[in-house]
Formats: structure tokens, C-alpha cells, sequence
């Protein structure tokens, strides 16, 4: 029997679009000495073993959750001011998922695989993006 796996998903504040996102990991101050992203949050989930086992983080991006990362482990670091917070070392691969909206929120919340948007197909996140909203329209309509 698979052992039970959750995923997590956040707000990707400051960014526009996914390739945004992908920049901004890509910049020298938020790569780390084994060179895998991460996200550096105030609390420790509670499910560790579970996001661990296969999950990933959500990234809703201007109200719509666009992309996803495999998480890999998460760190203890300490900060500056001595607080010990949680790093979520994240999988270099930034996967494009179907534009699904979603209202605001603060920190990080637990997403159930179930509740998940579906990862685009390769064709599909190859081709020319539409906004999200229009993505959504249409998926809602059964055009994708």
C-alpha cells in the first residue's frame, strides 16, 4: 500500500508569471551550496512526512495556482534574528499546471492531492500562454 502523501501550496508574492517565479529562484541570493531552491517560511509543517513523500508546493501566481515543485526535503535554518524557520528545498523543475483560481491567503496551506490541478502536457506548456483567467474559462467550459 502507497504510503499517504499531501501537497502544499502558497502565494508566489512579487511575481507576474511563472517564468518570474523561475527567475527569481534562479538568482544568485536564493540559491543555496547544493544549488536547489528553496522557500524559507516562519512555521514547520505539521505533515513533514507527508509532503516529503511525494508532495509538492502549489504557486498561485496573480490569483491563479499556474505551477508546481516537487518538494525534496525541508531544512532547519536559522535567521539573522535567531529564529530557527523551516526551508523548503524544492525541485529545480518548475511544472506548469492547468490555471486554477484561487482567493488570497496568508502563509502556506495543505492541498490535497485530489484538489490538485493537473500538470500540463508538454505540448501544452510549450505552447503560447493564454492569461490565466481565459485558461480557466475555458477549462471550465470543457474547452481544455
Amino acid at each position: 500500500m502507497a504510503k499517504p502523501f499531501t501537497h502544499l501550496i502558497k502565494l508566489s508574492v512579487g511575481t507576474e508569471t511563472v517564468d518570474d517565479l523561475a527567475a527569481w529562484q534562479a538568482t544568485a541570493h536564493q540559491r543555496w551550496p547544493d544549488g536547489q531552491p528553496r522557500h524559507v517560511t516562519r512555521m514547520w509543517p505539521k505533515r513533514e512526512a507527508e509532503i516529503v513523500n511525494g508532495g509538492s508546493i502549489y504557486w498561485v501566481i496573480k490569483g491563479f495556482i499556474q505551477a508546481r515543485q516537487r518538494v525534496l526535503r525541508l531544512d532547519e535554518v536559522t535567521g539573522q534574528d535567531g529564529i530557527r524557520r523551516c526551508a523548503i528545498v524544492l525541485d529545480s523543475d518548475l511544472i506548469r499546471v492547468e490555471a486554477t483560481p484561487k482567493r488570497p491567503f496568508q502563509g502556506w496551506r495543505y492541498l490535497k492531492p485530489q484538489d490538485a490541478p493537473r500538470d500540463l502536457s508538454a505540448e501544452r506548456a510549450a505552447e503560447d500562454r493564454l492569461p490565466p483567467e481565459l485558461q480557466s474559462a475555458l477549462a471550465d467550459i470543457g474547452v481544455f
